[in-house]
């Protein structure tokens, strides 16, 4: 009988903001992915990586600030860079939980373009802050260049646009490593945003909502389940107040009533529920589950977390 196929999308609390807690968070993550694969599961994974781009981007601004012969990091180049290093710590992670557990199966991190449309009105609106705090002279100069910059209390930020994916270009390597039985990560922060001119993939200034990219990723492979692993254990809306709604299992219809009543914070909550929507109203046997990471195996049985369905 063949394997079930799920895409697993990690949320930041599975790696923390430094090279310490990264190191240390990502053992928990590979316990969830552990449980995942002795349940039979065949296991895509992609991640976000909000942290560690910024701290890549402002490394890489710092360092040629600092000397004239350098120029600024693309972001595709700093997106690219999060993947191999957050791979590289997760895969080592998941391999020793697997070997402890007596299981041996490749691990590989593919480092993922993926496509978006110049013409996405993300790239007008742009929403994504990355980056440090810049002087009002730094934000001119940004400016100058054609870059979007946020005020926040008096500081300055850089913005960038946040596309939808359309496809991703490694998927038949990602499919080939999947039906040899290896556990996959894949379209790490996103992947990496390219545009298509002709032969040539070039990068984008921007960042993917890893949410949509893990909806992509689960809809090209064909997957049963995609698996949200976030800080909490369930989707609520109104917490702490009288009107407090805990979901259980929810059908697609019925979150569809709930943004439009603008319940689901933007920048948070807002991705996963669509990417889930999306996921599985395009075929009624898929479902998808938001639950926290601690409790992977207990939100797949169905035991806690927020199943969605068609």
């Amino acid at each position: 009988m063949e394997n079930k196929k799920i895409v697993v999308a990690l949320g930041r609390n599975a790696f923390g903001e430094t090279f310490p807690e990264q190191q240390a968070n990502v053992k928990k993550a590979a316990k969830a992915i552990g449980d995942l694969v002795e349940a039979r599961y065949d296991v895509i994974i992609t991640h976000s990586n909000g942290p560690q781009v910024g701290m890549i981007q402002t490394a890489m601004t710092e360092f040629a600030r600092l000397d004239s012969r350098y120029t600024v990091a693309p972001m595709s180049l700093c997106g690219a860079m999060s993947e191999g290093y957050i791979g590289f710590d997760l895969q080592n992670a998941i391999r020793t939980e697997l070997l402890n557990r007596g299981i041996y199966k490749t691990v590989s991190t593919i480092i993922t373009q993926v496509r978006v449309d110049p013409f996405d009105s993300a790239f007008s609106n742009p929403t994504k802050v990355i980056g440090r705090y810049m002087t009002k002279e730094e934000a001119d100069a940004e400016e100058a260049k054609g870059n979007y910059v946020v005020e926040e209390d008096g500081r300055y930020r850089r913005i960038i646009a946040s596309p939808m994916p359309i496809d991703i270009y490694e998927i038949d390597a990602v499919r080939a490593l999947v039906d040899a039985g290896q556990v996959v990560i894949a379209g790490g922060g996103g992947g990496i945003p390219v545009l298509q001119q002709g032969t040539k993939l070039k990068g984008a200034s921007a960042i993917i909502e890893k949410d949509y990219t893990a909806a992509k990723l689960a809809e090209l492979v064909n997957a049963d389940v995609l698996l949200f692993l976030t800080a909490y254990d369930k989707l609520t809306i109104e917490k702490g107040t009288p009107n407090e709604k805990v979901f259980d299992t929810v059908s697609a219809r019925e979150l569809h009533q709930y943004i439009k009543a603008g319940h689901f914070p933007a920048k948070t909550t807002f991705p996963k529920v669509d990417a889930a929507i999306r996921f599985v109203t395009a075929d009624p046997d898929r479902k998808a589950i938001i639950c926290s990471l601690e409790h992977a195996k207990d939100g797949l049985a169905g035991r806690t977390g927020t199943t969605i369905t068609a």
